[in-house]
């Protein structure tokens, strides 16, 4: 059975809260101030604590951060007349389970309740999969999972990184391509050197051609000194020609003599310098079918793929999710000084069972997602929408630029739009009062869609 804790100075609050949660299968235990309930909070460990926000000498603040000392996955409720948005932000980052205001809207006061006692109950079965387990960030060269697949790319990596031969590492986008060129660069011979990014696409066909192999003083308006190009600046490194595929055809032609000679020209430069940084090129394209339709250099092709990598999407590895959401969600609580490490069996299950159109780089946006929007230490499901088509807010904000806001409005705006603009239904699924919701969709200017 579990405990809920009330602790108020007001009797009459304390005797409403007791009639509210008394429906539920639950110990109730009072306290009439914050040192009391402090008290109880040390004997008796509850699994719920609801405290007033000001008391005497003690308040809720208080209770709240000696509960989080006593056992930081207890959930804690905060009630308060004084709707303050500074006290608000300050108790959700202290780990407040929620901020109510009174009055107290009974029904939705409930469904909180209901919600923080089924939180309570994961932690204390253990029916869920912990994100501590086997999760170890310390390093950002690593490559997660244990399927065949990935068993395949660690042993390709393994042969490749003892030597300088030119790589071509190919995979849909959010694979990985850039991490398994840094795998490849930092366990091998090339680690102590430096490893140098060039993205193909980003730039004119001048402006790549300066960046790689740098220019002299003068050599075009705007060159006011020398500069140094991305293959003098890798030395005996490692320098990643990310997205390949987009390089014009002049500018194929160029590499393809500089990969031939293994000797280039810095723009406008007349003396030739020495090219020794292994050559990773990356690319989420068919080089083959480029090639078959006029669009890429078959030589240059041919010269790229001395060595090949192929990354499996993570729609043909799902067994790897459980591994890759531990790792990932360490990754983010320790990014976003969070403690989201619990994870429902069935919210584990509905991550197996999607279709990762983004791969890799999705999920770990849908986790950042929901850990910044969880309360307490669960990632619950109603942190993660996706829709039966296969596709959600979430699918939809792989842009890793979106504000904090933006996520919001989003996050928002989908729950209302699934539900058909049912406020009561949203309430439920968002977890928020029916005033915080209202002021919401007018601060953002959410209307409904025809």
């Amino acid at each position: 059975m579990a405990k809920i804790l009330i602790i108020d100075d007001d009797e009459t609050l304390r005797v409403v809260l007791k009639r509210l949660v008394s429906e539920f299968d639950c110990e109730i235990l009072n306290a009439e101030n914050g040192a009391d309930g402090i008290k109880l909070i040390e004997e008796m460990h509850p699994d719920l604590i609801i405290s007033d926000l000001v008391m005497p000498s003690v308040g809720g603040m208080d209770v709240l951060k000696r509960a989080k000392e006593i056992d930081e996955r207890v959930p804690v409720i905060i009630v308060t007349a004084f709707d303050e948005m500074s006290t608000t932000i300050q108790a959700i980052q202290q780990g407040a389970f929620d901020y109510v205001s009174k009055p107290i809207d009974h029904e939705w006061f409930k469904l909180l309740v209901s919600r923080a006692l089924e939180g309570s109950k994961l932690n204390r079965d253990n029916a869920s999969v912990s994100a501590d387990e086997g999760a170890s960030p310390g390093s950002e060269h690593i490559l997660i999972g244990n399927t065949p697949g990935i068993k395949e790319i660690f042993k390709q990596i393994g042969k490749v990184s003892g030597n300088r031969v030119t790589v071509l590492v190919t995979g849909e986008s959010g694979t990985g391509k850039e991490l398994v060129s840094k795998i490849i660069h930092y366990s091998g011979i090339t680690k102590d050197q430096p490893f140098v990014a060039v993205n193909c696409s980003a730039l004119t066909a001048t402006l790549l051609e300066s960046e790689l192999f740098g220019h002299v003083k003068g050599a075009f308006t705007g060159a006011i000194r020398d500069k140094k190009g991305k293959f003098e600046l890798a030395g005996a490194g490692t320098i990643l020609l990310d997205e390949v595929s987009e390089m014009s055809q002049e500018q194929q032609i160029k590499l393809l003599r500089v990969i031939q000679e293994r000797q280039f020209e810095r723009v406008g430069g007349e003396e030739s310098l020495p090219v020794k940084a292994r050559i990773i090129a990356s690319t989420n394209r068919d080089l083959a079918r480029l090639v078959a339709e006029g669009r890429f250099r078959e030589d240059l092709y041919f010269r790229l793929k001395v060595f090949s990598i192929d990354l499996p999407p993570l729609r043909t590895r799902k067994d790897d999710i459980p591994q890759l959401v531990a790792y990932l969600l360490a990754k983010i609580n320790a990014e976003l000084h969070k403690n989201v490490n619990v994870v429902p069996y069935d919210v584990m299950d509905r991550l197996q069972n999607y279709d990762w159109v983004g791969n890799v780089r999705e999920l770990e946006n849908i986790l950042t997602q929901g850990v910044v929007l969880a309360r307490g230490n669960i990632l619950e499901k109603d942190c993660i929408i996706m829709s039966r088509a296969g596709t959600s807010y979430a699918e939809n904000a792989t842009n890793t630029n979106l504000t904090l806001a933006q996520v919001e409005i989003n996050y928002i705006r989908e729950v209302l739009k699934k539900v058909n603009w049912n406020k009561n239904e949203a309430l439920k699924i968002l977890g928020i009062s029916k005033s915080t919701l209202y002021s919401k969709i007018e601060e953002y200017g959410i209307v409904k869609e025809d």
